[in-house]
Order: C-alpha cells, then sequence, then structure tokens
C-alpha cells in the first residue's frame, strides 16, 4: 500500500502567481560561495571541528557524574585501544544487565530511577518508583486527539519532538527549574514518551497507509516495554520473551555521557535557562539525525542494499567486494559510509554492540533470521580490512550499537519509523539527568567561540548594487 501524498495535498491548497522555483533559482545565485569556507582555516585558526581532538578524542567541555563511555586510554600521550565499557552512575552496564536477567526482572525503571537518583534502588524504594510512573503514563485529557492527530508527519520523530514541547502547555508550573520540579517533569517525561510514539504510530498507519485505527492506553502494572508492545500492537498481544529483549534494549540506549549529540544539545539548551520540554525537544532532534541516533535507520537501509547486491551471503570475497562499492561510493546511498560501523569514544568493541549481538545471535537461531544475522557478522568482520586497504586507514573499527539493533527489532515485530523513537524513548532517561545536573550544577550558558573570516566590507547603496559585483 503506498502512503498518502501529504505535500501534494498541501501545496494543492496554494495558487501561484509566478514560478517559484525560477524566482528560488534566482535567490541561490552565489549563495553558495557565502558558505564555503576553506578547509586550511580550520587548521590555520587551531579549530577543532566536531569538538574533536586531532586524534579524534573530544574536547573536555564539563564534568558529569552520570555515564561514562570508555573506550581508549593515553598512555603517555598515545591513544591506546581496548574494549569498551558503559557505565551509569559508576555501575558498569554489563554488570547491570546480568543482575536484571538473573533476577528475571525488567530493568529499564531501575536504570532510569538510578540516573535520575545516583543510586539503586531498595525494593521499595523501586515499587514507589514504579507506582509514580503508573500514575504518569497516562497523558493529559484529549491531548491524543489535539496534538498527536493534528497536523500529521511522516516523521515520527518530529511528532515526538512537537509533542513534547506541547506537553508545555498542560504543565501548570512549565518553567521552574527547581530540583523538584524538574525531577517531576523529567518522570513524566519518561512515562509519557513510550506512549505518545506508540499512539503516533498507531494514527500514521491510519492516516497514510489507510489501516484500522486502533488507539490503545496504557495499563497500570506494566513495564515501559510491555507497555509499548501493548499499544503499538492492535491486539495489545506481546510475550514475556519480547518484553524482556526490548527492556535490554531500552537500558543499553538509555545514556552515553555528556558529549554525545543529543545530551550536549539538551545541555547547551538548558544551560540557558530554558524549560525541560524545550531542553528534551531540542536532544529529540539532534537524535533524528543520520550521523547519530537516525544512523539505525541507515544500517537498515544499508542492510537491504548488500542483501540484494551479494547473490551468495555466505561467500565473503563477494560480500566483501560489495563492501569496497559502498565504500567507493558506488553502491548503497553513495555516502561512501558502512553504516554500523565505527564509533567517535569505542575502539575495540562497543559494549552495547557486544550484548545486543548475543542476545540476537539466540533469538535468530533456527529462525528466518539466522542467515541475515550470518550476513551482519561477516560486514562487521570484513569491514575494518576494507576500509584499511582502501583508505589506507590504520584506526580501529569497530560494530557499534547500531548493526545489531535493527535486527533485533526487526525479530521483535517493530517496524522500521518505531526504532529511532525507541531511541529517544531510552534516552530519555539519560538526557534528563543531564538536564538537572546542568542546570544545578553548570551555572553558565555554554558560548563557544567561533572565530569570523569574513573581510570588512563598505556599504553599497541598493541603486548602485550589480550582480557582477558578487
Amino acid at each position: 500500500m503506498q502512503p498518502r501524498d501529504l505535500k501534494n495535498s498541501f501545496a494543492n491548497n496554494f495558487t501561484h502567481s509566478v514560478d517559484n522555483h525560477e524566482l528560488f533559482d534566482s535567490l541561490l545565485v552565489g549563495c553558495r560561495e557565502s558558505y564555503s569556507i576553506p578547509a586550511t582555516a580550520f587548521t590555520d585558526y587551531n579549530v577543532k571541528r566536531g569538538l574533536r581532538n586531532p586524534d579524534g578524542t573530544g574536547v573536555m567541555a564539563g564534568i558529569t557524574k552520570i555515564g561514562n563511555a570508555h573506550g581508549y586510554i593515553i598512555n603517555e600521550g598515545d591513544k591506546v585501544p581496548i574494549e569498551g565499557e558503559l557505565y551509569y552512575r559508576g555501575y558498569n552496564v554489563a554488570d547491570l544487565i546480568a543482575g536484571y536477567t538473573s533476577e528475571g526482572r525488567y530493568g529499564f525503571e531501575e536504570t532510569s530511577y538510578l540516573l535520575f537518583f545516583g543510586d539503586l534502588p531498595t525494593k521499595k524504594q523501586l515499587s514507589d518508583y514504579d507506582t509514580l510512573l503508573d500514575s504518569y503514563r497516562f497523558l493529559p485529557p484529549r491531548f491524543t486527539d489535539e496534538v498527536i492527530m493534528r497536523a500529521p508527519t511522516q516523521s515520527l520523530m518530529n511528532k515526538l519532538a512537537t509533542a513534547v514541547l506541547a506537553l508545555y502547555a498542560y504543565d501548570e508550573n512549565p518553567d521552574e527549574t527547581s530540583l523538584e520540579n524538574m525531577l517531576r517533569q523529567s518522570m513524566q517525561l519518561l512515562a509519557r514518551l513510550p506512549i505518545i510514539a506508540a499512539q503516533a504510530y498507531a494514527f500514521n498507519r491510519s492516516y497514510f497507509y489507510g489501516e484500522s485505527l486502533n488507539i490503545h492506553n496504557p495499563q497500570n502494572n506494566l513495564s515501559t516495554a510491555q507497555n509499548f508492545l501493548r499499544i503499538m500492537r492492535h491486539d495489545c498481544s506481546f510475550t514475556e520473551e519480547e518484553a524482556k529483549l526490548l527492556d535490554l534494549c531500552l537500558v543499553l540506549h538509555a545514556e552515553h555521557g555528556g558529549g554525545n549529540n543529543s545530551a550536549f544539545t539538551c545541555r547547551v539548551v538548558s544551560s540557558s535557562g530554558s524549560d525541560t520540554y524545550s531542553a528534551i525537544a531540542s536532544a529529540i532532534c539532534s537524535l533524528k539525525g543520520p550521523k547519530h541516533g537516525g544512523a539505525n535507520i541507515k544500517v537498515q537501509e544499508m542492510f537491504e542494499y548488500i542483501k540484494a547486491g551479494v547473490s551468495n551471503w555466505e561467500d565473503e570475497d563477494e560480500v566483501e567486494a560489495f563492501l569496497e562499492k559502498i565504500i567507493r561510493g558506488e553502491e548503497g546511498d553513495h555516502s561512501g559510509l558502512i553504516y554500523g560501523m565505527g564509533h567517535a569514544i569505542y575502539t575495540l568493541s562497543d559494549p552495547r554492540a557486544v550484548q545486543l549481538k548475543r542476545y540476537a545471535k539466540n533469538l535468530a537461531k533456527g529462525s528466518e533470521f539466522e542467515r541475515e544475522f550470518a550476513l551482519l557478522e561477516s560486514v562487521e568482520r570484513l569491514t575494518p580490512g576494507v576500509y584499511s586497504r582502501y583508505k589506507g586507514n590504520v584506526k580501529n573499527i569497530c560494530a557499534n550499537v547500531d548493526l545489531y539493533s535493527g535486527l533485533v527489532y526487526r525479530m521483535l515485530g517493530i517496524p522500521q519509523e518505531l526504532y529511532t523513537p525507541l531511541f529517544a524513548i531510552a534516552r530519555i532517561a539519560g538526557w534528563c539527568a543531564h538536564r538537572i545536573e546542568e542546570v544545578c550544577t553548570g551555572k553558565r550558558i555554554i558560548r563557544p567561540a567561533y572565530k569570523a573570516i569574513a573581510k570588512s566590507r563598505e556599504y553599497t547603496p541598493i541603486e548602485e548594487r550589480h550582480l557582477s559585483d558578487y
């Protein structure tokens, strides 16, 4: 079924007396030069593009107690690769997951408690916290039809951002930045974002694809993963195995230090004194980008190219040859990127990918996805060598969390348009913690410097200006 052509339906509501394309193209003349900066300028002025040092490490921009992604050590000035580790409030995530799974419990709520409050909860504290989350999961009256079902867009990430901003209007105390108020808002957002995403998905399938509209509400005494699956699916059905695997994904995506693009965006907006809803909406917009959370969609797109372009998935020479074509920009999206490989912090391994790969392998065994899992393993194994030969690159390249997350979601029957929203549903725990930490400890607006290199020019009266002068 083809999606409804929303863009053309909007365009038909307008009449034009002139050709807008011609007008726009005429304005475009000379514009590209206005946004061109020579690459030498960055080195001449010692500008650290992407806030990265020459060796790839991040520029130190803040202090945090919330999370730490550890992928290398600096030994006498040299960057030494190590196996990746991820810590939440000082706890190794692998240890947290081992604890949750060995006890047969859901872990995301406990993880968010840890990120918000700094310590693991007692059984009573966790029970009280879960009770509060249950009370917060229900959206404000008429929010679904007033916000979620208005201004339809095929981008669920944009809908999440606008819905979060809209929650400001339903908050009786939206602007206060006391610890108490920010914690309340954080818990409400954590509880409500999965409901918003699942309901927005249901509405999009109805509006753009003509499917029956089934809007479900949350249910008390269910985890975040359980409620999401229940609301997303027409018949509200899910298995405990499915919900616990999704819960694992949420735990692994919940936090990644203050330097990742979306958390830093949240901290920048928070440093200005803006409200919680604006800060979290800005983080969602950052996460949408294909160089950040949106990479999980790009991995799936690339994987489809590989599946179609490689006739024998077990032939590593053929797989390798296709990967070389991707790097040369001849296949895939022609970007030259192998999505799901490489990370700004991790060198030898991404601990999130290690965990997801282990669970994906068990889930795929004996199923229709077993061959696809093996093909992803080949991509992971062969890409470093291909990069090294083609680019002369000796940098360590490992699989990142996006390489296997999409396959896990597909095995759970989760549609592709929900992959990045699920990332946001998890990461909101880390974002809110970083917002609170920034407001409570930062105390200064984040304002880095930019070197201005435009030359001084004399003003020219409008009658004397000519296109040839520019």
